[in-house]
């Protein structure tokens, strides 16, 4: 595949998560090939979720509300890794424990990600990354769960789904 070094690499894979090739991430996407993502759920000590709204300038869901943290797992790179680097490039967030949550096998409303959800509980300071976010703030659960059903349309549906699985088990 024809790819250029400025665009995102990413692993294509098969139904079962197993690497089968590897493209550009807009190939990746306009061919509707599988492929990998990681999302954090940024915590605080009062149980708050941080979420993030998507900067407009993002070509899938702008101006919706997500996870604390999320993006494409690069090819090469493990599910782990990646939520660490992405809570460190779009909320300044490092040094800190992540536990795995939660595993999404690809499906047409997850964009045809195979998903792990990480969670983590800290008050260190948030740095948004203007690039990549256009706000962030920390939600009450009860709050997000309310949003949801007024307002489901301000929210990714990957993020409805993450936060539906998890209400029971966080």
């Amino acid at each position: 595949l024809l790819m250029t070094s400025d665009q995102e690499i990413l692993d294509v894979v098969d139904s079962q998560d197993n690497v089968i090739s590897k493209a550009s991430r807009d190939y990746v996407h306009n061919h509707l090939l599988m492929h990998r993502s990681s999302h954090v759920l940024l915590f605080n000590s009062r149980d708050e979720l941080f979420l993030q709204k998507r900067s407009m300038s993002k070509d899938e869901c702008p101006g919706l509300w997500d996870a604390s943290a999320a993006g494409h797992v690069e090819s090469g790179e493990d599910y782990n890794h990646c939520a660490y680097r992405e809570l460190e490039e779009e909320l300044g967030v490092s040094r800190i424990i992540l536990n795995k949550v939660l595993y999404l096998p690809a499906q047409e409303i997850t964009f045809l990600e195979h998903i792990c959800v990480y969670k983590c509980v800290t008050n260190a300071g948030i740095t948004i990354n203007k690039d990549e976010i256009s706000e962030g703030k920390f939600w009450n659960l009860s709050m997000i769960n309310q949003s949801i059903h007024e307002n489901a349309a301000i929210f990714t549906p990957t993020f409805k789904i993450i936060f539906n699985r998890l209400i029971n088990l966080i």
